[in-house]
């Protein structure tokens, strides 16, 4: 085995290599300015899927010298439009929007845990009191709420700022209920 194959297989696949990564990652920064602030948001599953999609695009596009630069930019390009195509399509259609997100899910309601919720949405008791002490607490009975959110964070709110409780309405009296 040639050690120098290890780390040095050819002048133009390294040259390749270079032009394609400047090219692609610009292409990539422009392309996700342009589909906007969602594109970069907190990861729901939809996003999630693109990301790792475009990270192997660009992968791809870096490394593998039969992919040209223009197949894996419109690839690039395909992918974040298909995700703006879900997300504006979500926005403004409630069954799809249903499809692609996940409900939230309170999963401790005035210090009590709720043990079904925990168990469907797989997140352990451990999980939720460090959600809790991360937002300085000690105490569950301090926390009238944990909710865990479509994008996978843990909310906390605690007791005296739950308010008139109008941002958990959907969830404490159901989407049907809401009117």
């Amino acid at each position: 085995m040639d050690m120098m194959q290890v780390f040095f297989n050819s002048g133009p696949g390294l040259a390749r290599t270079v032009v394609a990564a400047i090219f692609a990652y610009g292409s990539m920064v422009l392309v996700l300015r342009i589909a906007g602030k969602h594109a970069l948001s907190k990861l729901h599953v939809f996003d999630f899927i693109v990301t790792v999609a475009l990270g192997s695009t660009l992968a791809n596009i870096l490394l593998n010298d039969e992919v040209a630069l223009a197949e894996g930019l419109v690839a690039t390009v395909m992918l974040v439009g298909m995700q703006w195509v879900v997300a504006k399509t979500a926005v403004s259609f409630e069954p799809w929007r249903r499809y692609i997100r996940s409900a939230p899910q309170i999963l401790l309601r005035h210090g009590e845990l709720d043990a079904e919720a925990m168990l469907s949405e797989r997140v352990t008791e451990v999980e939720v009191d460090i959600a809790i002490r991360m937002r300085g607490f000690g105490d569950r009975s301090m926390i009238a709420y944990v909710v865990l959110e479509s994008d996978g964070t843990l909310s906390v709110i605690s007791e005296d700022l739950a308010g008139d409780e109008s941002a958990l309405r959907t969830l404490i009296v159901g989407p049907e209920n809401d009117g």
